[in-house]
């Protein structure tokens, strides 16, 4: 597609629209992006970002307002739920960057939200438009129009669903289902760091691995706060959000039997919230016409390789340059894009299930060897080099 031909409309304005968007914008297509909220924002608190992701990252400019926000771990470490013995670990920090030639970040979701908000105002202003909640589409051989619940249509060259695990873009192309319930159950909370012990929390990615269960903490916001997240497995789950406030007493009881240094994480939340962990089967296509999906649209994962953002922003980028160099219009370029992202996403997804048999059975016998398979998972994503790629349809 050439620069006047190319207007993508993009509906929803997460991490992984935005980032579209950027790409897109920086390729010199128009961009009309629908977001169903009133104000740009993002919920949830922590965001982990590999070398692999911030590549992509690094590569729309981003570096220096990032490092403003961001915290950079030190190494990933497992310890064990009850003794709090450091089971395995592996390097980040410089060594990130020695190896992969981009940093490890962690994230505030709302500062990491505000960086691309930031950007993209700066570089397609009046992009965004809020309010714009999409209730469907129509398109032809030459183009694609949206409509919105306020009743204003939108038209363009292609329309990209990045509107999350209950996509109504996903809906009207292959049909409404429910995703999946993966039999997790999660808390999340944020500390202030001030109000923990000095040094209670180390300059790393935890993992405390234990029975029926697993918990993460890191720094975020310069290490200014402490992101937390509690899994569990159970039954049944009612809901999904990720605002549903749960009962601190509730999140106390799920761990009780934990190690002190989690107590004290948990007892210093000032609030903390639950929701239920869903995804689905890969898919065989994502694509129709000039519609197609990205992120957990398409993909969605379980957080248990830290990889969701990341995918969503390796096929922000792939998109956009199948787009930027798709000589044949735009359909044969968005399944390119797909050729390119499925085999890679549903690896990652399936990594991020099997993990939970591997993070809720501390005492399993072959740790060592599931640890060291652990590490390699992740060489395998780190690595990965998402500009590398024959973009061309």
């Amino acid at each position: 597609m050439t620069e006047t031909q190319g207007h993508i409309i993009v509906a929803g304005a997460g991490l992984g629209g935005l980032t579209l968007a950027l790409c897109l914008a920086r390729a010199g297509f128009a961009v009309t992006m629908l977001e169903q909220a009133e104000k740009l924002g993002e919920v949830g608190a922590g965001v982990q970002i590999s070398a692999n992701g911030a590549r992509v990252l690094y590569h729309l400019g981003l570096a220096e307002a990032l490092q403003a926000v961001a915290f950079r771990p030190e190494q990933g470490e497992m310890r064990h739920w009850q003794s709090g013995e450091t089971l395995g670990s592996r390097p980040l920090g410089q060594a990130s960057e020695q190896a992969f030639g981009f940093p490890y970040f962690h994230l505030h979701r709302a500062d990491f939200h505000q960086v691309l908000a930031d950007a993209l105002a700066a570089l397609a202003p009046g992009a965004v438009h809020l309010g714009a909640k999409v209730t469907g589409f129509k398109q032809s051989g030459s183009g694609v129009t949206v409509m919105t619940q306020a009743g204003d249509s939108f038209s363009g060259d292609v329309l990209v669903g990045c509107d999350g695990i209950h996509s109504a873009i996903r809906a009207q192309m292959f049909g409404p289902d429910a995703p999946r319930f993966t039999g997790c159950v999660a808390w999340r909370a944020t500390v202030p760091t001030d109000a923990l012990p000095p040094g209670h929390v180390r300059p790393v990615a935890s993992n405390w691995i234990g029975r029926g269960g697993h918990f993460v903490h890191y720094y975020v916001r310069r290490g200014e706060l402490v992101n937390c997240v509690g899994v569990m497995e159970q039954d049944a789950w009612q809901a999904e959000s990720w605002s549903s406030e749960g009962a601190k007493t509730a999140f106390l009881a799920d761990f009780k039997d934990w190690h002190e240094d989690v107590q004290i994480l948990m007892r210093q939340a000032e609030s903390c919230f639950r929701w239920g962990l869903f995804d689905r089967d890969p898919m065989p296509r994502w694509s129709e016409g000039r519609v197609t999906l990205l992120g957990d649209a398409c993909h969605p994962m379980l957080p248990f390789m830290a990889q969701g953002a990341v995918m969503a922003i390796e096929d922000a980028y792939t998109l956009a340059q199948c787009l930027a160099v798709g000589a044949n219009g735009p359909e044969p370029a968005l399944r390119h894009y797909e050729e390119l992202r499925r085999a890679r996403t549903a690896t990652v997804q399936q990594m991020s299930r099997d993990n939970i048999q591997f993070f809720h059975n501390a005492d399993i016998p072959n740790l060592v060897e599931r640890m060291s398979s652990h590490r390699e998972a992740h060489l395998w994503l780190y690595s990965f080099d998402v500009t590398d790629q024959d973009f061309a349809s």
